[in-house]
């Protein structure tokens, strides 16, 4: 996915769910701080999204513009609606997450933000889910110094997992390196 390819997911998702403010959850959220993230990191077709103000109608945003909607097979992209509680991201990432001004439609006056976890929160959740997939994002972001491992370490603490969870993502994030 690319960086206007998420704008359109938001703008869309904006019009579909009547909102002005919508999260991104999951790697894709990594375009709101990086644009040009590396490749590694934007291999998903799918933006994790849910309206700000009223997570409950992600629902909608599933329905006109997920998988196998006539959105995605237009565009061959999509919007995955998904509640508040998807991401297991730490105690705290609402107040560092990235707010990013979206112009709206054509023709539009309105404005549309993509709230978005700060780059160490996002993948810190990212371990959290506990996936290939997901270990091989945090490498990348690693290696292209979009996180530091000494921030990642101080953060894991918040992560809402038990103890030995949180054991085991400190000793893989520092095979990473």
């Amino acid at each position: 996915m690319t960086r206007s390819q998420l704008e359109h997911i938001i703008r869309a998702a904006a019009g579909n769910a009547d909102a002005n403010d919508i999260v991104v959850i999951g790697s894709q959220a990594i375009l709101g701080a990086e644009p040009e993230a590396p490749e590694a990191m934007l291999r998903s077709m799918e933006a994790d999204v849910y309206p700000k103000e009223s997570p409950e109608r992600a629902i909608e945003i599933d329905g006109a513009l997920g998988d196998g909607s006539p959105f995605h097979g237009t565009f061959g992209y999509y919007a995955h609606g998904v509640g508040p509680e998807t991401a297991l991201a730490p105690a705290g990432w609402e107040e560092r997450r990235l707010v990013v001004e979206i112009a709206g439609r054509v023709g539009s006056n309105q404005r549309v933000r993509a709230h978005c976890p700060e780059p160490h929160d996002l993948v810190l959740s990212k371990c959290a889910a506990n996936r290939e997939r997901d270990w091989d994002f945090a490498r990348a972001g690693l290696a292209a110094g979009i996180v530091d491992l000494g921030t990642l370490l101080e953060r894991v603490p918040d992560l809402p997992l038990t103890e030995a969870e949180q054991a085991n993502i400190r000793t893989r994030l520092k095979t990473l390196t």
